[in-house]
């Protein structure tokens, strides 16, 4: 399993102790020290089965500051998420061609 992980983010700290509680073996993927590219952006969504949009944190200052109101598309959401990664919904948990978005938490029992 992988764990696209912001330590800043209750939920996402939240989510490692789960997985540790549930002695599952995880990697931890800091996303804010180390960006996604456009690639892995897209494998991700393809994975969760979303669209760009609704992988955005909308209330995040970096959305209202540069994207509230305005009808972007599927690549420029995803070019949006490489140049501000804070837009990405977190915890983000991947276990082979599938992923969650762990809010609930106990989305992870889904994969």
């Amino acid at each position: 399993m992988k764990v696209y992980h912001n330590p800043r983010c209750s939920k996402s700290r939240c989510a490692i102790s789960y997985l540790e509680e549930q002695n599952i073996s995880f990697e931890v993927i800091e996303y804010l020290k180390e960006p996604l590219s456009e690639t892995e952006i897209k494998k991700l969504l393809k994975k969760l089965n979303m669209k760009a949009e609704d992988l955005i944190r909308k209330g995040e200052p970096a959305f209202k500051d540069n994207f509230k109101g305005k009808q972007l598309t599927e690549d420029e959401w995803v070019k949006a998420m490489v140049k501000f990664p804070k837009l990405i919904e977190r915890p983000i948990v991947v276990k082979g061609d599938k992923a969650i978005v762990a809010r609930p938490l106990e989305n992870i029992n889904l994969l």
